[in-house]
């Protein structure tokens, strides 16, 4: 009797820069491995998959409690400095602008390039009805990368035996 293949699923809920990377990373990794990779794009989550987000993502410095001003090599002490200066206007674009060059240097593809390396390479990827139906998300708002749009209890038989990821 033949082994199913390991399966992973990733249900991407966050349109933060930082929280783009997880999945797709971990996912690209799955499938170097061999394992079925499948992720569902929900929420907020959507905004990496949709034509005019996925090139706009930003990281907030503003209450993000896991931004440090110190990988920017900038001083931090205990007194809560990062938060403080999130607060500072222009700084979402620059902490953005400093996370994209970071990637960038380390060789990592932009999400856009990443979604379609994970198509080309087999993952599976969806987006979630319910948030498509309240947004009012149409068909060609997302990238060719979506292979369609599926109710949440699809997206729970679809991934039977997987793992599953939550971001």
């Amino acid at each position: 009797m033949a082994e199913a293949n390991r399966k992973i699923a990733f249900i991407c809920s966050k349109g933060d820069l930082d929280m783009a990377y997880p999945a797709l990373i971990m996912g690209w990794a799955a499938l170097g491995n061999g394992i079925d990779v499948t992720l569902f794009f929900t929420f907020w989550g959507l905004d990496l998959v949709t034509k005019k987000r996925v090139d706009r993502l930003e990281i907030a410095p503003v209450a993000n409690t896991s931004f440090k001003m110190s990988m920017m090599g900038l001083p931090t002490g205990n007194l809560g400095i990062p938060n403080i200066m999130g607060i500072i206007p222009g700084m979402t674009a620059f902490a953005s602008w400093f996370m994209k060059t970071k990637m960038k240097a380390l060789g990592v593809p932009p999400v856009r390039e990443y979604l379609q390396m994970l198509s080309d390479g087999g993952a599976k990827m969806y987006g979630c009805k319910m948030t498509v139906d309240m947004f009012g998300i149409k068909k060609e708002d997302f990238l060719p990368c979506i292979e369609s749009v599926v109710t949440a209890s699809d997206f729970i038989d679809m991934t039977e035996g997987a793992q599953i990821i939550f971001i």
